[in-house]
């Protein structure tokens, strides 16, 4: 048995899971009571696949841009390093279909968008970087799979 880590997820056994997944991945209570929640919103198989960065960039942008048109609890939307995923963080402790239901309204909207917004060089440090059909392949991707999304392992 492995050291335990601090971060969540290096103590998830990445063989294990089953992406595409939505999962509560940390949720914590601030001193002052209000509760964060972090879910790992996982849209290729861990160690088999990776999204391209260009394709990353714009869905990040284009995720926390349209996202905050269906709820006032998004705080962040981050990706993964490993280029497998995001990190969907958001205020209170919504369930899990809520969390279902506004990443699945974000993503409708994504795929049928003309521009990723913020796409320049006064919005973003690499405007240039960007593929909005990238993006849209992987929303679109993610969405035909949903009813998947609650499976997390095998």
């Amino acid at each position: 048995m492995t050291q335990r880590m601090n971060v969540e997820s290096f103590n998830l056994d990445h063989r294990t899971v089953a992406a595409p997944y939505i999962r509560l991945a940390d949720r914590k209570t601030l001193p002052h009571g209000d509760v964060i929640s972090k879910y790992d919103v996982r849209f290729t198989q861990p160690n088999v696949a990776h999204l391209e960065m260009d394709a990353v960039h714009s869905l990040e942008h284009l995720f926390a841009e349209h996202s905050r048109n269906h709820s006032d609890a998004v705080l962040d939307f981050s990706p993964m390093g490993c280029q497998t995923g995001f990190y969907l963080m958001l205020a209170g402790a919504p369930d899990d279909a809520e969390v279902f239901d506004l990443v699945e309204a974000t993503l409708r909207d994504v795929v049928k968008v003309d521009e990723v917004p913020a796409a320049n060089e006064v919005q973003c440090g690499w405007g240039a970087h960007h593929s909005l059909a990238g993006a849209q392949t992987v929303a679109a991707d993610f969405l035909a799979r949903r009813d998947e999304w609650a499976q997390v392992t095998r």
